[in-house]
Formats: C-alpha cells, structure tokens, sequence
C-alpha cells in the first residue's frame, strides 16, 4: 500500500471527494473504510447530507427507468453536460 492510499485512509474525506463517490457508495461498491469516512463525512457537514438526501431522492426516482424510457437525444445530451461538468 503506498503511503497516499495510507494517509487517504487516515484523512477525513473532503466534500469533493464525496461528489466523486457518491455512485459507488449508492451501488455499495465502496470498501468498507470508505464508507466509513463517507458516511462520517455525511454525519458532519449539513451542506453534503443535503447533497445526498437531494441525490437519493433523484436516484430512486430515476433508478427504475429504462432505455425506453429516456427520450430520443436525452443521453447524448446529458453525457455532454457530464463530460463538460468533469472536465472543469
């Protein structure tokens, strides 16, 4: 284990990083220490708890549909917005 990944694991998780993992830890594919630091993040920073109620809420809405259901251009659409959102 390289000593980033140790001092990552000892750190307490940033808001940014909790943006970046809020899919895996809806999908339960994070590791278990960090889901620790996730869900410890949560438990302190109103403004990401916030961030999560609002993500789970458009997550169980939106977490039964099917390709059918997405209108023709919808997922190029959103996958620009995507690219241009990670992209800065």
């Amino acid at each position: 284990m390289t000593m980033l990944r140790l001092r990552r694991r000892r750190s307490a998780l940033r808001c940014r990083e909790l943006v970046e993992l809020v899919t895996d830890y809806f999908e339960g594919a994070l590791s278990r220490a960090d889901r620790r630091r996730f869900e410890a993040h949560v438990a302190d920073c109103p403004g990401c708890a916030a961030h999560l109620d609002q993500l789970r809420a458009v997550h169980d809405r939106l977490g039964s549909l099917t390709p059918a259901d997405v209108p023709a251009g919808t997922e190029r659409v959103l996958r620009e917005l995507f690219s241009a959102w990670s992209a800065g």
